[in-house]
């Protein structure tokens, strides 16, 4: 289940050239969106995300997360 804010987070996310995907996580109720972007694209896409959800009086924290390489035996 989601909420409006968590679809205007994605919706803002998709509209950055370099997004390949944005999703709600988690259980919704205010939850959060995973976006796996392009290097990149990772500033941009900070910045009009934030623009984006002020406009509609939305503040949010953002995290960014980076990918490692493993191996599992």
């Amino acid at each position: 289940m989601s909420c409006p804010e968590l679809d205007e987070l994605v919706v803002a996310a998709m509209e950055v050239e370099g997004v390949y995907g944005s999703r709600m996580t988690g259980g919704g109720f205010g939850g959060c969106t995973v976006t796996l972007l392009k290097k990149g694209a990772v500033e941009k896409a900070i910045q009009h995300i934030q623009v984006c959800m002020r406009e509609i009086m939305i503040f949010i924290n953002l995290y960014l997360c980076t990918f490692s390489s493993f191996s599992i035996f």
